[in-house]
C-alpha cells in the first residue's frame, strides 16, 4: 500500500492532473467497501461521486480526506492544511453560535482572529447568513446549517474541498445557496469532490463518478457517460412484457426499455438518453449481465451479479388493490381554502389542494414554506383556522386516517424487528388482513430491518404501509438515499399503486423526483406560488447563460455585481437575471470577448427558485 501524499507543514506541488486516488480498495474486516476505485479531482472543477447508500462514496471521501488509509492504491492530496472537509451532516455544533462555531473552526486551521473574522463575514454575506451570526447552531434550518459547514470548510481557503453529500434534506432555495458558495470555490481554483445520490445534482459536475456496492459503474464527463450508453432506449405505453421487466424502469410516469447492442429491434419512441438514464442503464447492464462494456465502464463489472440483489424489484400490482374506493368523482384528500394560523402567525393560508384517485401529486416548498403544517391539518392533527380538510369525503378522524399509508423520511421502521415482523405489526395496527410478503422481500423475512441496507430499508417500509391497502400514500422524501435504479424501481410501486386506484401525495426537495409526479403544488411563505403538470410549472420561463473563455473571471464580475450565480461544469447559468443586465455587468467589468450570453428554457429546479423568490403565480388547477 502506498501511504497517503500528506504534508502539515507544507502541501506538495500540486499534480498537473490533479488531486485524486488510483487503484483504491478498502476493506473493513471481510467486507469490501471499494474495489479498485480511481478519481481524480482537478483543480478549478466539481467532480460528482454519484450512489446510493453503501455504494462506497463516503469511505471514498474519507480517503482522499486522509481520515482513512487504503487497502491498497495510491492517494494524492495536498496535506491535512490545505483540504476542506463536510462529513455528512453539518458538522458543526448546535449549542455554539454561528460566529462561535466558525472561530472554533478558524482556530483549528490556525488562522489569525482577524483574518478568520474577515474571511467569515465575506462567507456568510454569500451565503446569506449575516444575520444569524449570534444564532445557535441548533436553532438553523437544515438549509441554513448546511451552507454554515460548507462555510467552515472553506474558511482556510483550501485547495481541496470535500463534501459528503451537503445538499441532502436540503431545500432548492438553500441548495441554490450552496452551489454558489461551491461555485465560488471553484472559481478560486479549488478542486471539489462531492458525493451525492441524486443526478441533478451531478449533472452540474465536470465529471462524475457512479458507483455501486464498491465498484466503478460508470465516469467521465456527464456527455461521455451519456455517449457510452449500450445499445438504445425506446419509450413504451403500457406494461413491458415480462421478458423485458430486467431492463426496464419508470420515468416521468412512463416505462423504458433499454435494447442492449446486438437485441432485436423493439417498438416504441426513441428515447434521447441522458445522465439519468445513462447511469440507469450501466445498473442494469451489471445486474442483468446483458449490454457491451464501454469506455465508462471498469475491466470489473465482468463479475457476475450477487444472486440475491439487495435492490429487490417491484412489488406485485395485486398486493396495490385499495381495500375500498372512494365514490365516483370524490377526491381521496382535499383542502379547500385552508389557512391555518399560531397566534400571530400565519403559518398556512388560503390554500387549496386535491389528489385524486389514480394520481401522484407532489407537495414542493422550501424549509418554513407550510407543507408540514398543511398536512398535518389534512390528517387532523392541527385544526384550521379557516377552510375546509376532507379525507376520503369526509372530516378527518382516526377512521379516516386507517385508510392511509404514510412513509416517513425515517421510514418507520422497528430495528430490532424483522421484516416479516415490520409488516405484520403495522399491517395488525391498521386492521388490515394478514397477506404474505411480496416475492422479492421473502428471502429476508427473517432479517433485522436494521441490518439492511438502506435501498432495501424503503422497500420494507414500501410494503409495511401498503399491507393495509390504503386508499391513500403520504410519502416523505420517498427515495432519499437510494440509487438511481432503485429509485425507479420504488416510483414503480407508487406508479402500480395509483394504477390499482390509490392516490398519492409526495413532498421532495427534489426536481428529479418532482419530475416523476402527475402534478405539483408549490408552497412558499404559506401560499401556493404554482400548479400544474411540471411541464406546465415550467411554461416558457428561461435562464441566462454565460459561456467564457475564463468563466472564473466572468463569474468573479457577476458576483461582484449582485447575481446569483451557479456553474453547470464550466458554464454559468443565472436564474433571476435578464440577457441586458448580464451583458452590461460583463461589458462594464472588461468587455465581451469571446462570451457567450444568451437565453435558454429553465429547469424545474430553475423555475421553483424563480416562483419562490418572486412569489408569482403560475398554473390553473389547484
Amino acid at each position: 500500500m502506498t501511504g497517503l501524499a500528506a504534508s502539515v507543514s507544507g502541501a506538495p506541488q500540486r499534480p498537473a492532473d490533479g488531486w485524486g486516488a488510483r487503484e483504491v480498495s478498502v476493506w473493513y474486516g471481510k467486507e469490501l467497501a471499494l474495489d479498485r476505485v480511481s478519481v481524480l479531482a482537478p483543480a478549478g472543477q466539481i467532480t460528482a461521486i454519484v450512489g446510493g447508500d453503501g455504494a462506497g462514496k463516503s469511505t471514498l471521501l474519507r480517503c482522499l480526506g486522509g481520515a482513512l488509509a487504503p487497502s491498497s492504491g495510491q492517494v494524492r492530496t495536498p496535506g491535512a492544511q490545505c483540504i476542506g472537509y463536510l462529513a455528512a451532516g453539518s458538522g458543526t455544533y448546535p449549542d455554539l453560535t454561528v460566529a462561535e462555531n466558525l472561530a472554533f473552526r478558524a482556530a483549528a486551521y490556525g488562522l489569525a482572529p482577524a483574518v478568520a473574522r474577515e474571511r467569515a463575514a465575506e462567507l456568510m454575506t454569500q451565503a446569506g447568513l449575516a444575520t444569524a451570526r449570534d444564532r445557535l447552531v441548533g436553532q438553523l434550518s437544515g438549509g441554513m446549517r448546511q451552507k454554515l459547514g460548507v462555510i467552515a470548510a472553506l474558511l482556510h481557503r483550501p485547495d481541496l474541498l470535500i463534501l459528503d453529500e451537503p445538499t441532502t434534506g436540503v431545500d432548492p432555495v438553500s441548495r441554490s445557496g450552496l452551489w454558489r458558495l461551491i461555485g465560488g470555490a471553484v472559481a478560486a481554483g479549488a478542486a471539489v469532490v462531492l458525493a451525492t445520490t441524486y443526478l441533478d445534482d451531478a449533472q452540474r459536475a465536470s465529471s462524475v463518478l457512479a458507483l455501486d456496492g464498491g465498484r466503478r459503474l460508470a465516469a467521465g464527463t456527464p456527455e461521455e457517460i451519456v455517449a457510452a450508453l449500450p445499445g438504445s432506449i425506446v419509450a413504451i405505453t403500457g406494461r413491458p412484457a415480462v421478458a423485458e421487466e430486467p431492463r426496464s424502469w419508470r420515468r416521468g410516469g412512463a416505462w423504458r426499455v433499454w435494447i442492449p447492442p446486438g437485441s432485436p429491434a423493439r417498438a416504441g419512441a426513441p428515447v434521447s438518453p441522458d445522465l439519468q438514464d445513462a447511469v440507469t442503464v450501466a445498473a442494469l447492464a451489471r445486474e442483468t449481465g446483458a449490454g457491451a462494456s464501454g469506455p465508462a465502464h471498469s475491466g470489473s463489472e465482468s463479475r457476475e451479479p450477487e444472486p440475491e440483489s439487495l435492490e429487490p424489484e417491484s412489488l406485485e400490482p395485486e398486493s396495490l388493490e385499495p381495500e375500498s374506493r372512494p365514490g365516483r368523482g370524490e377526491p381521496l384528500a382535499e383542502c379547500a381554502a385552508v389557512t391555518c394560523r399560531f397566534g400571530q402567525v400565519t403559518a398556512v393560508r388560503e390554500v387549496s389542494l386535491r389528489v385524486e384517485p389514480g394520481e401522484v401529486v407532489g407537495l414542493l416548498g422550501a424549509n418554513g414554506a407550510g407543507k408540514t403544517t398543511l398536512i398535518r391539518m389534512l390528517l387532523g392533527l392541527l385544526p384550521v383556522s379557516s377552510g375546509r380538510v376532507a379525507l376520503f369525503g369526509q372530516p378527518p378522524s382516526r377512521g379516516t386516517r386507517r385508510r392511509i399509508g404514510y412513509v416517513p423520511q425515517g421510514l418507520g421502521l422497528y430495528d430490532d424487528l424483522t421484516v416479516a415482523e415490520n409488516v405484520s405489526f403495522s399491517t395488525a395496527v391498521f386492521g388490515g388482513r394478514p397477506a404474505g410478503l411480496p416475492a422479492q422481500l421473502r428471502p429476508y423475512a427473517g432479517i433485522p430491518a436494521g441490518r439492511l441496507p438502506l435501498g432495501l430499508q424503503r422497500r420494507v417500509a414500501f410494503a409495511q404501509v401498503l399491507g393495509h391497502r390504503p386508499g391513500l400514500l403520504i410519502l416523505d422524501e420517498p427515495t432519499s438515499g437510494v440509487d438511481p435504479l432503485g429509485r425507479a424501481r420504488l416510483w414503480d410501486t407508487v406508479r402500480s399503486a395509483a394504477e390499482a386506484g390509490a392516490g398519492a401525495l409526495v413532498t421532495t426537495h427534489y426536481m428529479e423526483e418532482a419530475q416523476e409526479c402527475d402534478r405539483l403544488v408549490i408552497m412558499a411563505d404559506g401560499g401556493v406560488v404554482a400548479t400544474g403538470t411540471p411541464a406546465e410549472v415550467i411554461g416558457d420561463a428561461t435562464v441566462t447563460v454565460v459561456e467564457a473563455p475564463d468563466w472564473r473571471a466572468a463569474f468573479g464580475r457577476l458576483e461582484d455585481a449582485g447575481f446569483s450565480v451557479a456553474l453547470a461544469g464550466h458554464a454559468l447559468r443565472l436564474p433571476e437575471a435578464d440577457l441586458a443586465a448580464v451583458r452590461q455587468a460583463l461589458a462594464g467589468a472588461g468587455g465581451l470577448d469571446g462570451v457567450r450570453v444568451y437565453a435558454t428554457p429553465a429547469t424545474l429546479e430553475e423555475r421553483f427558485f424563480q416562483l419562490v423568490q418572486s412569489g408569482t403565480g403560475a398554473g390553473e388547477r389547484p
